[in-house]
């Protein structure tokens, strides 16, 4: 069994887990792409090969000339780390024991919990 994302308009609708030849028989086979539970920022959880970057979840996009699936974008301001196809933002998160959440506004990290 594997994991299958199926994409319209390049963006992920629904995700199941199914055998190659479930999804062979569907009418709409062409709209369904495999996806790895285990890989995530193009890194595979066991050493093994990574599959199409992360794992595809709904409302993730999918980018068929890169053959990858990606998050929706969480900030305008963040860009599209294309080793990872993961979003980055402007501002490195602080490396301290801090929980910290995006300003928008201000274009920085704020700890959480403090307005």
């Amino acid at each position: 069994m594997a994991h299958y994302a199926k994409v319209e308009n390049k963006i992920v609708t629904e995700v199941i887990v199914a055998e190659q030849e479930f999804i062979n028989a569907l009418d709409d086979a062409s709209l369904w792409v495999q996806t790895s539970y285990n890989t995530r920022y193009n890194q595979h959880d066991l050493g093994n090969t990574p599959l199409r970057y992360n794992f595809a979840g709904i409302g993730f996009n999918y980018d068929p000339s890169a053959d990858a699936f990606y998050p929706p974008q969480p900030h305008p301001s963040w860009t599209l780390d294309t080793e990872i196809y993961d979003w980055v933002a402007p501002v490195e998160y602080p490396d301290d024991d801090n929980d910290y959440d995006w300003n928008e506004e201000n274009q920085d990290w704020t700890i959480r919990g403090i307005e």
